[in-house]
């Protein structure tokens, strides 16, 4: 299996375009019609779309990420290389554990919801409405998909 970089390719522009400071010491303020929404990394399913709000997710160092996703969106089973910290934003997010994608399996999580997964957490996501999810974490940040043919990366 394969660890997809999330942001090796098509996000870093998209650090540009959002509000952010480096760990340097600078203070970040960021409201919601500061958020400046792009097209979200090509790991992910096409469909989503992200704003950077603090930091350079495909670098060393703690950064956040929104990621806004249509109703009927998922993410195939999936692990990450560090702690993923996500605070449902808005809508509801369906999160389920295990290598496998079984929608009973999964619990509904909604807006005001908190999520900390330790690193190699095998996971599932589905949303049955539009939902905004923030991840806080380390990067450089990554996605491992169980089935590698899973990967949106493949059929491009």
């Amino acid at each position: 299996m394969r660890i997809a970089s999330i942001f090796a390719t098509g996000l870093i522009g998209l650090c540009g375009m959002a509000s952010f400071a480096s760990a340097g010491g600078t203070h970040t303020l960021v409201t919601p019609d500061d958020v400046q929404w792009g097209q979200a990394p090509k790991v992910l399913p096409t469909g989503a779309e992200a704003a950077v709000l603090f930091g350079d997710p495909s670098k060393e160092g703690l950064f956040a990420l929104r990621i806004k996703v249509p109703a009927g969106y998922a993410i195939p089973p999936h692990t990450h290389p560090v702690h993923e910290v996500v605070t449902v934003m808005s809508g509801t997010i369906n999160i389920g554990m295990g290598e496998t994608a079984d929608p009973s399996a999964a619990k509904a999580l909604p807006a005001g919801s908190f999520i900390a997964l330790p690193p190699g957490t095998a996971h599932f996501a589905r949303f049955d409405e539009p939902t905004v999810i923030q991840i806080t974490t380390i990067g450089p940040w990554a996605i491992k998909y169980i089935n590698p043919a899973d990967d949106p990366q493949k059929s491009q």
